[in-house]
């Protein structure tokens, strides 16, 4: 299923966006998302965003079909041509569930059979006219730019930034939020949606998973060195946890404040990785 918990407050598609995509019956609210998907019989709906990135996402998705080790949606074309109506996209229901408990190593395999099969993608020039949170923070981690954040953020992002070091590892397109956004159903190969793209090395898309892992779902090391192994590793770690870092600062604003939960979170994790770069 895309998501876990139906979501209540959903602003639901109008009829004209589910004739233009041939779509019959009730659309029913799913979680996941931000809450904004909903279902219509085996289609699930959710807004566009740009509608350029959209259009570029589905051909992209459309030349995976079929690729080994794992999944991927695909979007709907409506009568009239285009993968965007009335600021919506369709896709394709994936069957699966999210969460990956259990699931870490199923996870970042499918990833990486993702990412090889993006192996030779050009970077695409959307990337450059991003300007959302996310898109951000990672040109923050990677010391291609700054931005304010709060006070208590900036102090950590500080301190993490002293131990950055260069790293050389080829770049290509990678899916920079997998760690939800992996399904799994018996029988099927595990389902990789809501493509989030950055142009950078496979590994710094594994450490996001590895750090989501040590900030809310409470991995060993193990996972740590199964995924992003060795000193060179870390400094990928490093640059994870900066960028999940700097997007929560920035989503709070410069005037903002992270929960008390959060920061202890995230100043447990810093020590642990500044430990593997020492180590």
């Amino acid at each position: 299923m895309h998501g876990v918990t139906p979501a209540t407050d959903t602003a639901l598609p109008p009829p004209s966006v589910l004739k233009a995509f041939q779509l019959t019956g009730r659309p029913e609210p799913l979680g996941g998302s931000q809450g904004q998907s909903v279902r219509v019989g085996d289609v699930v709906l959710k807004p566009a965003g740009d509608s350029a990135d959209v259009e570029w996402t589905a051909r992209l998705m459309d030349g995976l079909q079929g690729r080994h080790g794992f999944r991927v949606p695909r979007f709907l074309r409506s009568v009239n041509g285009g993968y965007v109506v009335e600021g919506w996209a369709a896709t394709r229901f994936v069957m699966g569930e999210p969460g990956p408990a259990g699931r870490w190593d199923s996870l970042l395999a499918a990833g990486r059979a993702f990412h090889e099969a993006l192996r030779d993608v050009p970077r695409p020039g959307r990337l450059d006219v991003h300007q959302h949170p996310w898109a951000v923070a990672d040109r923050v981690a990677w010391g291609e730019t700054t931005t304010e954040l709060p006070a208590q953020v900036e102090r950590l992002v500080t301190r993490l930034q002293a131990f950055r070091a260069p790293v050389d590892a080829r770049a290509q397109l990678i899916h920079g939020d997998l760690t939800g956004n992996v399904l799994f159903a018996p029988g099927h190969a595990p389902a990789i949606i809501d493509f989030s793209p950055y142009w950078r090395p496979v590994a710094y898309a594994d450490a996001i998973v590895v750090v989501d892992g040590l900030l809310y779902h409470q991995v060993g090391a193990r996972l740590v060195d199964s995924a992003v192994p060795g000193a060179a590793a870390a400094q990928m770690l490093l640059r994870a946890l900066i960028f999940r870092l700097v997007a929560l600062g920035v989503l709070a604003g410069p005037g903002g404040a992270l929960a008390e939960e959060e920061l202890i979170r995230f100043t447990h994790v810093s020590q642990f990785v500044e430990e593997r770069i020492g180590g």
